[in-house]
């Protein structure tokens, strides 16, 4: 009897334990930011989500924003898709932009316990652009877009507040 008990003792660990070895953790740190978001505050709205795709190779994200007409400039709709990926699994993750007035922005990322960055490299004379996710208290998070020209002093394109959806 005992030896069956070690036996099947044995014959459980051995099976369960691929199973926790393959656990994938690639992106634990992206945790708090996977989800569906609705933008706060104005004087547009929008919304995106982050979403792992591919079997969890990839995260994707899928955002929309409209921006009323003013006085001098018509209304605004802006649509992109960010794809988040691995160059290798211990690797750092790198992201490639797409947006519906034909850019496209290759990133580096950076992940801290309350923030995610997004820096584009150096390209010509184009601008160097850092997207920042930051952690707030509950469901908000502070979202900002930044443009430098040296890659040390960036200035604020865009800022705003989400509140998690889903």
């Amino acid at each position: 009897m005992r030896t069956r008990t070690t036996l099947l003792l044995l014959f459980l660990t051995l099976a369960v334990a691929p199973a926790l070895a393959q656990q994938d953790t690639t992106w634990q740190p992206w945790h708090w930011l996977l989800g569906e978001w609705v933008g706060e505050g104005s004087p547009g709205e929008g919304w995106f989500s982050l979403t792992p795709d591919l079997g969890g190779r990839v995260l994707v994200r899928k955002n929309h924003a409209e921006y009323p007409a003013s006085d001098n400039r018509p209304r605004v709709v802006h649509d992109d898709l960010l794809i988040v990926y691995r160059d290798s699994s211990q690797g750092p993750a790198r992201a490639v932009y797409f947006d519906n007035e034909g850019h496209v922005i290759t990133y580096g990322v950076t992940t801290s316990e309350g923030a995610i960055v997004f820096t584009s490299a150096k390209a010509g004379d184009a601008p160097i652009f850092r997207l920042t996710y930051s952690r707030l208290e509950g469901d908000m998070i502070d979202v900002i877009f930044e443009m430098s020209k040296d890659g040390e002093r960036f200035m604020t394109y865009l800022q705003g507040k989400c509140r998690r959806r889903k």
